[in-house]
């Protein structure tokens, strides 16, 4: 019987030891922090957004982050066996907007019981508090890994399944990288992907905690439109933030890494649903409808309240001229601060921050059927710890799910 040691309790890991010992392995968690699934626990706000009905190529073209090399893993382990291993231990689930699915208690600690559960049945020995800080290798075989207080634990095989560098709290500190460049694997440079974005715009703070759903955020760079989302959004003390926020900062980072003297624009359109034309139609019978109110409170049908003082102010209206007494010029105004309005960005939040670590351990160096090592011997590697990273939606913790299935049959056969 082959031993295997999993290096990190989080999705991945514990996918990857639940596979390892349904395959005849021997295998052992050590996990970092003082129970598994930390991160789990926190996905989908506590709810666990664990995957996404999506078929292959599409789930495929929601990982921008190299999602071609995930095509092995989908096919060797999909979303369907996913839900049907969740269901296997009495965890039901439903699909909600965009094909994402979740548990149907909301609860994301029942997806973490289930592993445990899955784990307990398969005889997995678990070891929390346990830092690794090396992995052994001797002539390019693996024999063994050391934890923090100079333990040994031989093995016949290792998965690397430490998380990236976001959300340092649950575990996932960037030691995996470490380990992996001492036995000579290389590290692409990391960054954020699915980080909040920080604007110049003072004024932001005024909207502080406004949620806005059914608009579209564009990214504009050197006049041209680059990428588009539409959903919901958030803003911040800071910034902005939400889904479709969330899934345009990747492309954000690259340019602001790549171009430190150009501006990098976001353009949200308040109503997409509405061409110019219908919008200003609308407005027009809003202020037939509110002749005699001040401009200030004439917008209530169409705006948030919070937004409307800050429209008024972009738009350069007075806000107590009365509606019957707005030109066609000042009209237009409004109008396109309705459908253009505009933020500069001046930088993604930390990585600490960023719900998925874009960069990790080279796919060149990982055999994509088996997720083995091509530079160490019996070491394979699995979930964000590869320069892997996708769109929210349950995206990113399919990869895990797949990758970790694959890495931990592999290791153990």
């Amino acid at each position: 019987m082959k031993r295997v040691v999993v290096i990190g309790g989080g999705a991945a890991g514990l996918m990857a030891a639940v596979s390892a010992a349904e395959h005849g392995a021997a295998v052992t968690i050590l996990e970092k922090m003082a129970t598994v699934g930390r991160k789990l626990l926190i996905t989908g706000k506590g709810r666990c957004n664990v995957t996404n009905i999506a078929d292959i190529p599409a789930l495929i073209k929601n990982i921008p982050g190299n999602g071609s090399f995930l095509y092995s893993s989908f096919h060797l382990f999909n979303n369907r066996e996913m839900i049907s291993f969740l269901a296997e231990q009495g965890v039901e689930t439903k699909v909600e907007r965009g094909g994402r699915v979740f548990p149907v208690s909301d609860k994301a600690r029942d997806v973490v019981q289930a592993f445990l559960q899955a784990l307990a049945r398969a005889e997995v020995v678990i070891k929390t508090s346990q830092t690794v800080t090396e992995i052994l290798v001797q002539e390019g075989r693996i024999y063994g890994v050391v934890t923090v207080d100079q333990q040994i634990h031989k093995c016949d095989a290792a998965i690397l399944a430490t998380g990236g560098s976001s959300y340092p709290g649950t575990g996932s500190s960037g030691d995996g990288y470490v380990m992996a460049k001492k036995v000579g694997h290389t590290v692409v440079p990391l960054k954020p992907s699915l980080v909040p974005l920080e604007v110049s715009e003072e004024w932001i703070q005024e909207l502080q905690g406004l949620s806005l759903k059914n608009v579209t955020a564009t990214l504009m760079f050197k006049g041209k439109r680059l990428e588009a989302e539409f959903g919901e959004m958030l803003f911040t003390h800071y910034g902005l933030s939400g889904p479709i926020i969330l899934s345009l900062s990747k492309k954000v980072s690259e340019l602001l890494l790549k171009n430190e003297d150009n501006e990098v624009l976001l353009e949200i359109d308040l109503k997409p649903a509405l061409s110019e034309e219908k919008l200003d139609s609308r407005i027009m019978r809003d202020f037939e409808k509110f002749s005699r109110r001040q401009i200030g409170n004439s917008l209530h049908e169409l705006l948030p309240s919070k937004l409307i003082p800050v429209i008024i102010d972009l738009a350069f209206l007075d806000p107590e001229k009365p509606v019957n007494q707005i030109s066609k010029v000042e009209r237009q105004r409004l109008l396109q601060q309705l459908k253009h309005l505009t933020f500069t960005i001046t930088a993604t939040r930390p990585i600490s921050e960023a719900i998925v670590t874009a960069g990790g351990i080279s796919v060149k160096e990982i055999n994509p059927g088996t997720m083995a090592s091509k530079v160490v011997q019996g070491l394979y590697l699995a979930g964000e710890v590869i320069d892997i990273d996708g769109y929210t939606g349950g995206f990113n913790l399919q990869a895990a799910f797949s990758t970790g299935y694959v890495a931990g049959r592999s290791a153990a056969t």
